[in-house]
């Protein structure tokens, strides 16, 4: 089984569009105003900006949290800042030998999102 789509509710496309373009680095793959969906491809995984949606939680890999942060804080609430979770004896959840950061942000349209990274153990 295959994870294929995400849906994220957005009250404002073109402002949703704005803000998860500069989180994650690339441009909406498609746009479908009316009904007011926005989609982005995350590695084959369709991330669904919708107005009709509910409000989900998001974890999104990034490569180093604590830069995503500094480059998103000047648009977005920092929920909570970076710090280290978990560090991975084995890679049952994440990379051996790695340390797992988390932070969280709010998005443009209200919602939590959780950013996640892994660095080598210190």
């Amino acid at each position: 089984m295959k994870l294929v789509q995400v849906a994220q509710h957005a009250d404002d496309l073109e402002r949703a569009a704005g803000f998860y373009t500069d989180l994650l680095g690339v441009a909406p793959a498609a746009v479908f105003d009316p009904p007011g969906l926005l989609f982005f491809d995350l590695d084959g995984v369709r991330l669904l900006l919708d107005r009709g949606a509910p409000t989900a939680l998001l974890y999104l890999q990034v490569d180093d949290v604590r830069a995503a942060v500094e480059r998103l804080e000047h648009r977005t609430h920092v929920v909570t800042g970076p710090h280290v979770i978990f560090t991975h004896e084995d890679d049952a959840l994440g990379p051996a030998g790695h340390e797992e950061w988390q932070a969280f942000v709010e998005d443009s349209e209200g919602n939590t999102v959780g950013l996640v990274s892994f660095h080598p153990r210190a």
